[in-house]
């Protein structure tokens, strides 16, 4: 099937396929798309909810570009994703809460990424069901066969990713046990005061002067847990390998959706016990009042762009079972103005509340103070916007972050400390969380 999408800036042909094997077909997509300077994956791993547009998306290829620091950032995109109106993609990095209250971000920095990178993709190819849409550019619509051809010829090797990293490496904690336990308890002091009553607080774990192949990373990464918002993402030497199971924001229409997780269980092999861990984290008291601390900070953010009376929790602190963890999770949507810019709507929620604190610009000012290194991109948001002007991005957290030049990889973990919070419980979280990361480069 064969049609056109016109576009004020551009046109994009559209050419569909029918594919038997998806899963064999998706493992030889990402291969191809390793050729190219600008790459972004997202992956559902068949989750189905009722926000979920598509299975799968791959954008490659950047025609045109927007890379800047955190100063005017938000403006930046804006004025991008206005004259562009097409698809673009890319990743809003943590810090670009600088742009929007008086922040800053002096922390040590091993991966040097900008604040913010999108892309318009030259080629878009989109997954759903058993159907596969090739969405490209007219200037390189004439190579959509050939593509597709070449993709499918790359099963041939595929097992080659999925060999182990040839050198084991050993992950290294930016913080000891002793001084997180320290850090911990200054938060507590500052709950006490009643400066904040809830913050994540977050550790790094890196490697220095090691050299890690992005891809079989990746695949190993998603393995372990399959999470319904799974990213790749290379610009140039800069990876974002992501296992993220949390939705930071969704616009579909004039309706936003935010979904943030607190509260984690560890799971059992033993489906009896299993169960009970996770209707111990159902009920549990501590989790459940983290988990709507935030529901409450949510509400708030998606009341600065919303129609006054439309934001409505739909879901409170729902337990959903994925590989390694139970996670508890609340959904909370509003309805916009049909004027209201997309972007503007994120600058008004960003950062995800589940990943500050409440109050929240309190919260980030002591994490700030507290934590050992930037953030950058984990806690930020991989995803993208469409040319009508809706949205979707993840958070980043679960994700392994990579810069080939430096030689530099980090992953960080975190959890929320409130007044009942123990340094040895949050530290047992954080390396919970820590657990498929270190399994995939430690071996």
């Amino acid at each position: 099937m064969l049609s056109c999408l016109k576009f004020k800036y551009g046109l994009r042909i559209k050419i569909s396929y029918t594919v038997s094997d998806i899963p064999k077909f998706k493992d030889c997509l990402l291969h191809w798309a390793q050729q190219f300077r600008e790459v972004v994956w997202l992956d559902s791993n068949d989750h189905k909810d009722k926000y979920s547009s598509f299975d799968s998306i791959l954008a490659v290829d950047a025609l045109t570009a927007v890379v800047t620091d955190s100063l005017n950032a938000f403006h930046d995109l804006t004025e991008y994703q206005s004259e562009t109106r097409d698809w673009i993609f890319g990743y809003l990095s943590y810090d670009l809460k600088n742009d929007i209250e008086q922040l800053s971000s002096n922390n040590l920095d091993g991966l040097h990424f900008p604040s913010l990178n999108f892309f318009q993709p030259k080629k878009l190819i989109r997954i759903k069901g058993n159907t596969v849409d090739f969405f490209y550019l007219n200037m390189v619509a004439e190579e959509i066969d050939d593509d597709y051809l070449t993709i499918l010829d790359q099963q041939l090797s595929i097992s080659d990713s999925k060999d182990s990293t040839k050198d084991p490496v050993r992950v290294k904690l930016r913080i000891f046990k002793d001084q997180y336990f320290g850090q911990v308890q200054k938060m507590l002091e500052h709950i006490h005061r009643g400066d904040i009553y809830e913050a994540n607080f977050c550790q790094e774990c890196y490697v220095v002067n090691t050299v890690i192949d992005p891809l079989s990373t990746y695949v190993k990464l998603n393995a372990i847990s399959e999470p319904p918002f799974a990213s790749f993402l290379k610009i140039d030497d800069k990876y974002v390998l992501s296992a993220s199971p949390e939705r930071y924001l969704k616009k579909e229409g004039n309706k936003i959706i935010s979904q943030p997780i607190k509260g984690t269980a560890k799971r059992s092999l033993d489906h009896i016990e299993d169960q009970v861990l996770k209707e111990g984290l159902e009920k549990d008291h501590k989790e459940r009042a983290e988990n709507i601390m935030i529901v409450d900070l949510v509400r708030n953010d998606l009341s600065k762009s919303a129609v006054k009376g439309s934001v409505s929790v739909e879901e409170l602190c729902k337990v959903y079972s994925y590989h390694q963890v139970h996670q508890m999770i609340s959904t909370i949507t509003a309805k916009v103005s049909r004027s209201k810019n997309p972007v503007e709507v994120i600058k008004e929620t960003f950062p995800m509340g589940s990943m500050t604190g409440a109050p929240k610009i309190s919260a980030m000012k002591i994490i700030e103070r507290l934590e050992a290194s930037k953030r950058g991109v984990y806690s930020g948001a991989i995803g993208y916007f469409t040319p009508q002007g809706d949205f979707d991005f993840n958070v980043v957290i679960r994700s392994i972050l990579y810069n080939a030049s430096n030689k530099y990889v980090s992953f960080s973990v975190g959890s929320a400390i409130t007044a009942k919070a123990s340094p040895e419980g949050e530290y047992e979280e954080c390396l919970l969380k820590a657990r498929a990361m270190r399994e995939v480069l430690e071996n």
